[in-house]
């Protein structure tokens, strides 16, 4: 008997200890708590007026047996106090947590605790302010990671794109690229469910809307309601409730310009647009914008400049990264933050971009464009095993940077696709080395 009483004790204490977790620090309950604690005793304390007016005027034989002398009224005052107050505070703690948990349903998943969720999604409200620079698939893939990390998230995208529906949108409205914004938006929504992949659906048919992205066309139309494109790019994340935000390196109407060497030719070959500069087979030699140095977007210097961390990369180094470090006040912006840079290699070459480069040769000529001593850290791949069409095509880890700075190698492939970062395992090693350079809580991260 002593051993179940025992074993009942432990369980009970054991809930109550799981329950008082409600209580820690940062969970945001404990001054709703308090309000609702407040506002019910000033509540009964007008109960009890009427009460004691019923006990004094009201014959004992006539209002409820509750409150008749057969029941409370032979007990001791203060006894009779802590019997009100103890089952009081149960209905209220109750009614707190069913009601709670009615409101929470439609947002838990399943075999998650209520509590779980809160606390997950209370620390992703005061995480680290991250800056992620880049652009395509890559982009995409960390920011899928990160998201469960932070809702502090900033996603500064290139508008240099002319190709596919961009292109088309482009050309014909006027209206800035959103094809990277879209895949950004996406990729951030907090439920990548039928919403997200109503926004990612293309149409493979009907004239004048084949290859047409979904979201495209969104972009486009709240650009046209609302009258900006900035403000187009945010209604869609709140359509989509994004944690964070995806910004333009710039709002001027940029095109990327490279100069190929193209063998067996004897002078390099000039190509104007994105688009063509991926579709012609050629070694790029050097990459500008036209027209050349254009402001940067405002909100996204704030964000620089604010920022815990700076990532850039992963992406197709020549038309999705660099296309945003030619905007010079971006540049600075980075340089004068007193943020952690980490630059994240891709895990695949880019082919007709970066065929045969290494983590070194990514490194060198991003630092032909901005200078070098940006970085803090520079985070490669080092799992080489996939199905790749040529051993050649995996960017490699080159042990000559050690020295020159600071490297991290890890396994970082997805094993579905090895031509890419796996989202999770990316966003984990980031988020571990720079809590391991910062803390537990970085210092400028706001309550």
């Amino acid at each position: 008997m002593k051993q179940v009483t025992k074993t009942w004790i432990q369980n009970a204490w054991g809930r109550i200890k799981k329950e008082l977790r409600w209580f820690k620090p940062g969970m945001g309950v404990k001054r709703w708590i308090g309000l609702i604690l407040i506002g019910t005793t000033l509540l009964g304390l007008g109960f009890a007026v009427i009460i004691i007016d019923l006990y004094r005027t009201v014959p004992d034989t006539w209002y409820l047996p509750i409150l008749s002398a057969a029941s409370l009224r032979v007990l001791e005052r203060p006894i009779r106090a802590i019997i009100f107050g103890a089952s009081g505070l149960y209905l209220i703690l109750m009614g707190t947590w069913g009601l709670n948990r009615t409101l929470l349903r439609p947002f838990l998943q399943p075999g998650k605790p209520i509590l779980d969720t809160v606390t997950a999604y209370r620390l992703r409200e005061r995480g680290p302010k991250i800056v992620v620079i880049g652009g395509g698939n890559g982009l995409a893939a960390l920011l899928r990671g990160l998201k469960e990390h932070t809702h502090r998230l900033t996603a500064i995208v290139t508008v240099a794109d002319d190709g596919g529906s961009s292109g088309e949108l482009r050309k014909n409205i006027g209206i800035l690229p959103p094809g990277d914004i879209r895949n950004c938006l996406a990729a951030m929504s907090d439920d990548e469910a039928l919403m997200t992949q109503v926004f990612q659906y293309r149409f493979g048919t009907g004239s004048g809307l084949k290859g047409h992205s979904l979201g495209n066309l969104f972009i486009t139309a709240l650009a046209g309601i609302t009258g900006s494109f900035e403000e187009a790019i945010a209604e869609s994340g709140r359509v989509l409730a994004v944690k964070g935000q995806v910004l333009p390196s710039t709002l001027h109407d940029v095109h990327l310009v490279a100069d190929l060497h193209i063998p067996g030719n004897q002078k390099d070959v000039r190509v104007k647009g994105e688009s063509l500069i991926t579709k012609t087979q050629g070694e790029v030699k050097k990459v500008w914008l036209d027209p050349s140095s254009p402001l940067a977007f405002p909100p996204s210097l704030q964000a620089l400049l604010s920022a815990d961390l700076i990532i850039i990369g992963p992406g197709s180094l020549y038309t999705s990264i660099i296309p945003n470090l030619l905007v010079p006040d971006l540049v600075e912006a980075v340089r004068a933050s007193r943020a952690l840079k980490f630059y994240v290699c891709n895990v695949a070459t880019q082919p007709g971009e970066t065929d045969g480069f290494s983590s070194k040769d990514h490194l060198e000529t991003i630092e032909k464009y901005i200078g070098g001593g940006l970085f803090d850290l520079l985070i490669s791949n080092d799992h080489y095993e996939g199905e790749l069409s040529n051993e050649s095509d995996w960017v490699r880890f080159d042990p000559d940077l050690n020295g020159k700075i600071a490297v991290y190698t890890s396994n970082l492939v997805d094993q579905h696709n090895p031509w890419r970062h796996d989202s999770n395992k990316l966003a984990q090693t980031v988020m571990d080395i720079y809590f391991e350079r910062t803390g537990p809580l970085s210092p400028k991260t706001d309550s």
